[in-house]
């Protein structure tokens, strides 16, 4: 039996898990916060060093063979030619990019040039964006880059003793903007059109392969950005979608190659295992929940609006909630706002609202399941993510409204499994005892398992109430953007070319559809 570690340094803190390489099997853990400063939208990437020494304290690695990195994407480490930060770290969470991302934009000829060179198109969170930003606003910071890392790629090189190499992987390459999944390739043009001149960037490694072996010798595998490194901790596979329930939500799936889209919703990631994982991001999941609660003065937070939701019926007595809050990214109404639609006097009741709010949220998430599907991305099942995903009232209604198995993983650091299980890989390929084709059969995650059954016509009545206010209200939306045909709730071609609804669940005049006996539950998913 070998022991691997995986960390997972976010945007908050470093979990660092200590595995079997052969099970999976997590032996010990630690854990350490960051820095208050280094929550911020500018971090000093030591603060980073300082929070792993403190998670890998007490002698947590003793006995470790390899160790796999996985780190918050999108952050921009910009070095001199002495391998010195040239200023604090930009990370994620910094919009400050958002003009110079328009920018880029416009500087390549449209949203279809850059879907069309790298799968994705400028956000303010990515690296291109940053160094377009940098450019502009600190010019002479701009002029001294010389080389440019990602979280991961800088604290793999730094646990390596910063040597000449420096690496990345296909995943984190993916989310920079200027390393394109399609043809596995960098665009270094795209680094000059940002910065205004061209900068050394990692090597990118191969899944299994190894970035290097430490003087101590512990085996570094090549590492990983956090979504990644889930992907791979949670043992999907072709034929999952994974869908997160943050503030705002994103749904991706694992494909077998990688899509552009010139509608710039889809942003084509590259996975930890050679695949690809399509993104598709919305702006508005979990706000609107809490924003709901608040409106209704619930006191119990969002356990409350779930267990007042489940006192209303399926259509919330005809109420639609288009939850585009902050505008939204899925469909493209960037300068959009929320609706509440058909109130009538017996529809006017707490219950309704709550529960036209989740019904909300769940369909628009269905909404960007459909744009993966409308691509030929297969799904089988779902994998739900996210504090949300406990909640009784997503669990009821969400397996009916995507159409599909929903899966929902007990709550574990599946980032740093993810990077552990890279470094079994690597260690095991290192060893002559793995494939570099394929990963270490560990255990998937324990789940719930959830059948739409019998309530799958009642989620096709809700998607087909929210897609009709949708595009009253937003006429012409999905323009352009190819969709899931047959998908539940999705619209299906008629033999003359016009969208047919689909069949919706026999109910007596002026009744609602009702689930029937609620979520059923299939043991445990041990697949990955």
């Amino acid at each position: 039996m070998g022991i691997v570690a995986g960390l997972d340094s976010s945007s908050a803190y470093t979990h660092i898990v200590v595995c079997d390489s052969d099970t999976g099997a997590v032996l010990r853990q630690g854990y350490a916060a960051h820095p208050g400063e280094a929550r911020s939208t500018e971090v000093d990437p030591q603060a980073w060093l300082l929070s792993l020494g403190e998670a890998a304290g007490g002698g947590l690695l003793e006995g470790v063979s390899a160790i796999g990195v996985a780190a918050q994407q999108h952050g921009l480490v910009p070095l001199d030619r002495q391998g010195n930060a040239v200023r604090p770290a930009l990370v994620g969470n910094d919009r400050r990019a958002q003009v110079a991302a328009a920018d880029l934009i416009d500087s390549l000829g449209g949203r279809e040039a850059w879907a069309e060179a790298v799968g994705s198109v400028p956000q303010a969170a990515q690296a291109v964006a940053k160094l377009r930003w940098m450019a502009r606003s600190e010019p002479e910071n701009a002029e001294r880059v010389a080389a440019v890392l990602q979280p991961h790629d800088w604290l793999v090189w730094q646990l390596l003793g910063r040597p000449a190499r420096r690496t990345t992987d296909r995943g984190a390459a993916s989310g920079t903007g200027y390393w394109s999944a399609h043809t596995s390739s960098y665009r270094p043009d795209l680094v000059e059109l940002a910065l205004g001149h061209r900068a050394a960037l990692p090597e990118v490694l191969g899944p299994a392969d190894a970035a290097g072996t430490t003087p101590e010798g512990l085996l570094i595998s090549a590492g990983t950005g956090e979504t990644m490194a889930a992907a791979f901790g949670l043992g999907v596979a072709a034929g999952d979608a994974v869908v997160s329930l943050g503030a705002s939500g994103s749904v991706m799936a694992v494909h077998h190659e990688a899509l552009t889209d010139p509608s710039g919703m889809i942003t084509s990631f590259a996975d930890a295992t050679g695949m690809h994982l399509p993104v598709v991001h919305t702006s508005n999941a979990v706000r609107a929940l809490r924003g709901t609660a608040e409106m209704l003065g619930l006191e119990g937070g969002l356990e409350a609006l779930s267990e007042l939701a489940l006192k209303s019926t399926p259509g919330a007595s005809g109420l639609v909630l288009l939850p585009y809050l902050e505008g939204e990214r899925t469909p493209r109404l960037p300068h959009t706002a929320g609706t509440l639609s058909g109130m009538r006097r017996e529809s006017m009741k707490p219950e309704h609202l709550a529960r036209a709010a989740f019904e909300g949220m769940l369909c628009a998430l269905a909404d960007a399941l459909d744009v993966l599907r409308g691509r030929g991305v297969e799904v089988r099942r779902v994998f739900l993510l996210g504090a949300a995903a406990e909640l009784p009232a997503v669990q009821a209604m969400a397996p009916s409204v995507f159409g599909t198995q929903v899966v929902v993983p007990q709550p574990a650091e599946y980032a740093a499994i993810g990077a552990a299980r890279q470094a079994a890989w690597a260690l095991g390929v290192s060893e002559g005892t793995l494939d570099p084709r394929t990963p270490p059969a560990w255990r998937g995650a324990a789940a719930q398992v959830l059948e739409p059954g019998e309530e799958l016509a009642v989620g096709r009545a809700v998607r087909q109430q929210y897609e009709a206010t949708r595009d009253q209200i937003h006429p012409g939306a999905f323009d352009g953007v190819e969709r899931g045909v047959g998908a539940p709730g999705g619209s299906v071609r008629g033999t003359g070319g016009e969208p047919v609804a689909p069949p919706a669940p026999t109910a007596p005049a002026g009744d609602h559809p009702t689930l029937m006996g609620g979520p059923s539950w299939a043991g445990e998913v041990t697949g990955g």
